[in-house]
């Protein structure tokens, strides 16, 4: 039985986040220039987005650029950028083809133009599809994010529109850039770094997480569905004994 029969359907997470790790060293293993370590590292995103849409996965969402990345070479950075706005073009049909609805969580407003357009466009044009969402976290930062939620709630308690008594779980996660959202039930990253990165720190309170060596460019469904297998196979408790779950 292969490893995609195995999986059960029942026991498969909702929302599945992949922090992307080692393009850099995967290029630098073969002598070549970073950016081709990020060109290589787009055929396993349609791998793990096609296999989420064929599996009923509902959210993917994938660490793309954090606000750190910004201190990389300025050389690397515009090639990402190019190499962002390239797939989108290549990818939008294939997204409304597969009914892929595509959202952003981050700081957009740090990125370029053309980039920046390109994914709004692309967001407008995929707002209607109602099977798989892709989260992409661009110029993303969970500890800016906690920040800016706090500063919204302190303007609206200003104005009147919410007390300190009427605060609740509930309430503070409306103010996240992933409200409606539900939060990740498995964190996957990859080239054997074991770390969160400033990914989703509020949201990964009780995310199985699953650490792989594997680096990114060569991550393919196989290790996709070992990820899965691995999280289905897991007893999450939620602070509760085996014996109440």
């Amino acid at each position: 039985m292969n490893l995609k029969d195995q999986l059960i359907p029942e026991r498969l997470p909702q929302h599945v986040a992949i922090i992307m790790d080692g393009n850099g060293r995967w290029a630098r293993k073969r002598g070549a220039a970073r950016i081709f370590g990020h060109q290589s590292g787009v055929t396993p995103v349609h791998d793990v987005v096609e296999a989420s849409g064929e599996l009923g996965i509902k959210y993917l969402t994938l660490y793309a650029f954090s606000t750190e990345n910004w201190g990389r070479p300025a050389d690397e950075i515009e090639n990402l950028m190019l190499l962002l706005v390239s797939t989108i073009k290549k990818e939008t049909k294939k997204l409304m083809d597969n009914n892929v609805r595509l959202m952003t969580i981050g700081d957009l407003s740090k990125l370029a133009e053309t980039p920046r357009e390109e994914l709004l466009k692309l967001k407008q044009l995929t707002a209607a599809n109602t099977g798989l969402t892709v989260i992409l976290a661009l110029s993303y930062s969970a500890r800016s994010e906690l920040i800016q939620a706090a500063k919204k709630i302190i303007g609206d308690a200003r104005e009147g529109k919410i007390t300190p008594e009427e605060m609740n779980g509930t309430i503070f996660e409306s103010y996240l850039e992933t409200a409606g959202i539900p939060d990740p039930e498995l964190l996957i990253r990859t080239s054997g770094e074991v770390r969160i990165s400033n990914f989703l720190l509020y949201q990964i309170a009780y995310t199985e997480l699953y650490f792989t060596p594997v680096f990114w460019p060569d991550f393919r469904k196989k290790d996709y569905y070992e990820a899965l297998l691995d999280f289905q196979n897991r007893e999450r408790r939620f602070g509760k004994t085996s014996e109440q779950v």
